[in-house]
């Protein structure tokens, strides 16, 4: 059977804000058309009035706005903001993030329900107070909102986040003791990054390859500063080896494959110059999985967005973290990461166990899925360039992928005459379309357009087209999926 969003999937002029899934967390919302996508990025009010929702880091979900109004009733002045936090800790560290940017402290109040913290601030100031919901990914989730709106009792979700763990140590082969668990993707890369400056303080980190934008954001206003090599490639790994060889390196960041090029670092390589010189490796393994590749092998910590392929439904964020047990830095981070907070809340831990049951079975199939797609796509006369794991630096990807691992979900797609091209195509494709990936039904959007509007020129000179469309296959029959890109393709 079809899933609904395929059948009637939500890509139409009328489906403008509407959420994806049908779901009050639903942390997708349907922007049908390339303007309507200009639109979101330029605050039009035609597109922002119909958004209740979004990705929840990005714009805030309509339960948390109406949180911060009832914080704002009790705790803050006519000429003050506020934000919602799940704990003290979680609020204190958007204080140092908002007082690093404007000199400007926020006060903190305390809601009495279920440890959330209103932080109240200068309103003058509201782009810098999204700015660090947005990178640090530590805001409260919509049904934690819900439940302080409710004043519902928490449900105990102890024996989930225990069966959570377990799943994706299963998935890495790795103990259950050494995965964390956090509220999102974005949060578990910030944990991890806060660990390493305070185990290696007034050192510079390294990102190797480009990133999904708000890693790199973290990194430039977080901490001392990052060396960035946007490309990856083999020149880029001989600038690193000559800076590691010259100054201490706080960590290195890397994704594999990378979001939107689906571009592999050598790993291997990666991994000798980050142990020769004493530096820990971080990799993102969110688009390929754990079902797929093996990257624990090389890396001393993985981060993974569970809101993508693990959970799959889309209508609940988090993320984790696994140690490699036999790496260098194992006991400093494993220290670290036992004294943070666990601020996954319990109703979305127990959303995401249910979703994420038959995980490695969904992965396998839209892996079938999505080399079928990319191969068909990589043929057509109207397409340049597909991004996938299998034509974008293979050897690299084949060396870490398990014997049963496939390709992963993810590609992207660059068009001949792209100016003219890429909006008709997004505009006529019948599949949903918006922000998120990983789903279990298609979901494509204009990545370069949505991640860095503002900062387009940057992105194209670091290879990343802003006519790129970005791919998340889901588990519809692909030959269904390819009559739908052939169509879009058609039209003149």
């Amino acid at each position: 059977m079809l899933d609904p969003l395929f059948e009637t999937p939500l890509c139409n002029a009328a489906d403008l804000g509407r959420p994806i899934p049908d779901s009050p967390h639903a942390v997708s919302v349907c922007l049908p058309t390339w303007a309507d996508n200009i639109g979101y990025e330029e605050k039009t009010p035609r597109v922002i009035e119909q958004l209740n929702n979004g990705y929840p880091r990005f714009v805030f979900h309509h339960l948390c706005q109406q949180l911060f109004a009832e914080c704002h009733a009790k705790f803050a002045a006519a000429d003050e903001s506020c934000l919602a936090f799940p704990s003290v800790v979680a609020a204190e560290r958007f204080v140092e993030f908002f007082a690093k940017q404007t000199g400007q402290k926020p006060r903190l109040c305390d809601f009495g329900r279920h440890g959330v913290q209103a932080a109240c601030f200068p309103t003058q100031f509201a782009d810098t107070a999204k700015a660090g919901w947005q990178h640090l990914g530590e805001g409260i989730s919509s049904r934690h909102a819900e439940a302080c709106l409710e004043n519902r009792t928490a449900p105990d979700a102890t024996a989930a986040k225990q069966i959570l763990r377990q799943r994706i140590a299963d998935a890495a082969s790795a103990t259950v003791e050494d995965v964390f668990l956090f509220p999102s993707g974005m949060n578990a890369i910030f944990s991890l990054y806060r660990a390493l400056e305070a185990t290696f303080p007034d050192r510079k980190c390294a990102q190797f390859g480009f990133p999904y934008v708000d890693t790199l954001k973290i990194q430039k206003t977080c901490g001392t500063g990052v060396h960035f090599y946007p490309h990856g490639e083999s020149a880029d790994l001989d600038q690193l080896a000559e800076v590691l060889a010259a100054e201490p390196i706080s960590g290195i960041y890397t994704e594999f494959p990378s979001n939107p090029l689906l571009k592999s670092p050598d790993l291997a390589r990666l991994a000798e110059l980050a142990r020769a010189h004493r530096c820990p490796l971080v990799v993102d393994d969110t688009v390929a999985t754990s079902v797929n590749a093996d990257v624990l092998s090389a890396a001393d910590a993985v981060c993974s967005s569970l809101t993508k392929f693990f959970s799959g439904a889309g209508d609940v964020t988090a993320g984790s973290v696994v140690l490699n047990a036999n790496g260098p830095f194992y006991n400093e981070l494993k220290t670290a990461l036992s004294q943070e907070d666990d601020l996954l809340w319990c109703e979305d831990a127990l959303v995401l166990e249910e979703n994420s049951r038959d995980f490695e079975a969904r992965v396998r199939q839209i892996n079938h899925n999505a080399e079928q797609l990319a191969d068909h796509l990589l043929q057509h006369p109207r397409v340049t360039a597909v991004n996938y794991p299998k034509f974008q630096t293979p050897q690299r990807y084949r060396a870490f992928r398990k014997r049963d691992g496939g390709y992963g979900g993810l590609l992207s797609v660059e068009f001949a005459e792209p100016a003219k091209r890429a909006p008709r195509v997004f505009d006529a494709l019948r599949v949903c379309k918006g922000p998120n990936l990983g789903t279990n039904y298609t979901l494509v959007c204009p990545y370069t357009i949505l991640a860095h509007y503002g900062e387009l020129d940057f992105a194209e000179d670091c290879g990343v087209s802003r006519y790129l469309l970005r791919v998340s296959v889901g588990l519809e029959p692909p030959e269904d999926l390819i009559a739908r890109f052939d169509e879009a393709l058609a039209v003149d």
